[in-house]
């Protein structure tokens, strides 16, 4: 029997080939007579990146940009295809994990780090850039970076803004005159992870806005900044960017490049699936173990086990899911792609004890799926 190991990263516990470790030194504990291949994988969030790098056989560039509150910090980007492509983390240079819990302050956060980085890959002669958004600490729409770039905010009395929500709420005219025009010689992809749009109840401000510090104050004040830079965007380039699938990605970060670098927004985990050669990998498979922190009806709107158990089942191979929260109620639309759904925390415990037993509590669920496999039972 072949199984393949496919899961994502377990947030803010354990990376993707970390997980997929686990899960194999359980499975060889068990019972079961079986081969096993790990293949961890990723969707555009955190960790995207390293792992495609990693992946891929690329190498990694550190160098000193940003972070989201003007700081100095080092952070890198990777280069893979011989040098031709390069990769980029958002996270690295713009991210949550950058920032201390009272740090948090999406209307002060610029992604400007980002863009130092898609400068520096720039310098190396790129011809493809690949950004992976998820992670983080923003909700600028992406111009931050736009402005490392070379494009300039202005407001109504011809003042230039400084690339932040709280000054650029006040913008009436962007100047891209300066911008790189390197930039459009490259095609630039953006890898997605979820697929809300821009504005909203479910866009960038009110769904991730919370996730990065917004207060309760500073909810109408995001919105109002990503309903301006909106109008703005559409009167001078004729896009609409708040219809388009995906543009609420990264605070709208994915919205911004769309419109002002020709970015083209794509599913990060079948984008990754796809550069990583997982069809390669499938081959012979009788079953699947992907996974990540919490496996629910979030998890179908563009999440890594989705995209893997989505490709999976078109092949007829039986998938299990295995997580630290699954939902108590069966529920048809998960059970279409995921036959078994596993909960590796079998008793009531706090988060943080949780987090802390996820390596060990993989390890012991993927022995008891061994060896339930090999009972026949499963």
């Amino acid at each position: 029997m072949k199984i393949l190991i496919a899961p994502n990263a377990f947030k803010n516990s354990l990376s993707a080939p970390d997980v997929a470790a686990a899960i194999q030194e359980g499975l060889k504990l068990s019972r079961l007579d079986c081969s096993t291949i790990c293949f961890p994988i990723a969707d555009g969030g955190d960790g995207t990146g390293a792992l495609i790098t990693e992946t891929c056989g690329g190498k990694f560039i550190k160098k000193e940009v940003q972070d989201p509150l003007g700081r100095k910090i080092m952070a890198s980007f990777g280069l893979i295809d011989n040098g031709k492509t390069a990769v980029i983390e958002m996270a690295d240079a713009s991210g949550l994990r950058l920032l201390k819990k009272e740090e948090l302050d999406p209307m002060s956060a610029s992604s400007y780090g980002t863009g130092e980085l898609v400068s520096f890959a720039l310098d190396e002669g790129v011809s493809k850039i690949i950004i992976a958004m998820g992670g983080s600490a923003t909700v600028d729409g992406g111009c931050g970076i736009l402005s490392a770039l070379g494009i300039v905010f202005f407001d109504v009395e011809g003042r230039r803004l400084l690339a932040e929500p709280k000054y650029l709420i006040n913008a009436v005219r962007i100047d891209n005159t300066a911008l790189d025009k390197r930039i459009f010689d490259c095609e630039v992809f953006i890898l997605c992870d979820v697929d809300n749009k821009l504005l909203g109840p479910e866009g960038a401000a009110a769904v991730f806005g919370p996730q990065k510090g917004a207060t309760i104050g500073d909810m109408p004040l995001l919105e109002a900044f990503l309903q301006n830079f909106t109008k703005i965007t559409e009167a001078q380039t004729g896009m609409n960017i708040a219809q388009i699938k995906h543009s609420g990605t990264a605070g709208g970060a994915a919205a911004g490049l769309h419109a002002w670098l020709n970015a083209k927004l794509v599913n990060g985990t079948d984008y990754f699936l796809s550069l990583t050669n997982f069809d390669v990998a499938l081959e012979g498979t009788d079953w699947l173990i992907t996974g990540e922190g919490s496996i629910d009806r979030q998890t179908l709107q563009g999440k890594g086990p989705y995209g893997v158990a989505r490709r999976v089942k078109e092949l007829k191979i039986p998938v299990i899911g295995i997580a630290g929260k699954i939902p108590l109620e069966h529920d048809d639309d998960l059970q279409q792609y995921f036959d078994v759904l596993v909960s590796i925390n079998n008793e009531g415990v706090d988060l943080a004890t949780a987090m802390k037993n996820t390596r060990e509590n993989l390890i012991r669920t993927a022995k008891g799926i061994g060896d339930l496999l090999a009972t026949g039972n499963l």
